[in-house]
């Protein structure tokens, strides 16, 4: 199975932003119990690569048999999506439509996943060759306006990403989206902050169960 296939499998990513290292490498281990396993690490603008290259590269390390599949989120450049390959990443994810990085992502092997809101952006994406087009922020647009780019937009994969929880998550992929970005919902700071990853297992497999 490719990462493209494991995504439209799986359905979940799960969003591990602005951890240390060791912090990411507990979440990841305690989403992969929870039955997730995609996991997603956002550059962070303001810190030199490495920042996040290093929890890519450790995250991709601690399961060569591709239990979990880690990509890289907030890819904003060509030098991004290079360095996140480098580290193990098998999918790109930005919060933009950039063709430059659609184009880098695609001609090195891996899954192009960019952010778009108006069906403008969203058919210019999957021109330029993205996957699945991510609809973000997807909490402002809800579901029903996901709904209703289907009409004439039905044969482009569609993410929702942003604000997806426990109670709407049923809604966007009735909706008709493939996948969805979850941060916040599964990866939540007090329970990092106090150790608990025993919680963010059980909210882990809460989502999982939830779309079985």
């Amino acid at each position: 199975m490719d990462v493209l296939e494991r995504i439209l499998e799986k359905k979940i990513i799960a969003i591990i932003r602005g951890l240390k290292l060791e912090e990411t490498l507990k979440t990841a281990d305690a989403a992969a119990a929870g039955g997730l396993s995609l996991v997603e690490v956002p550059f962070d603008q303001r810190q030199p690569l490495a920042y996040t290259t290093d929890k890519i590269k450790a995250v991709a390390d601690r399961y060569p048999d591709g239990r979990v599949l880690v990509g890289a989120g907030t890819v904003l450049t060509i030098q991004q999506v290079q360095a996140a390959k480098a580290a193990g990443a098998g999918y790109i994810i930005t919060p933009t439509s950039r063709e430059d990085v659609i184009k880098e992502t695609k001609a090195l092997g891996m899954v192009a996943m960019p952010g778009a809101m108006t069906p403008s952006e969203i058919e210019q994406c999957y021109r330029w060759g993205a996957d699945i087009v991510k609809v973000f922020p997807s909490d402002n647009l809800g579901a029903g306006y996901i709904k209703a780019l289907q009409g004439p937009l039905s044969y482009i994969p569609m993410a929702a990403v942003g604000g997806v929880d426990l109670d709407n998550i049923l809604d966007f992929f009735d909706a008709g989206v493939c996948a969805v970005g979850i941060g916040g919902n599964i990866v939540n700071r007090k329970m990092i902050e106090t150790g608990d990853y025993k919680g963010i297992e059980n909210l882990a497999a809460a989502y999982t169960a939830k779309i079985r």
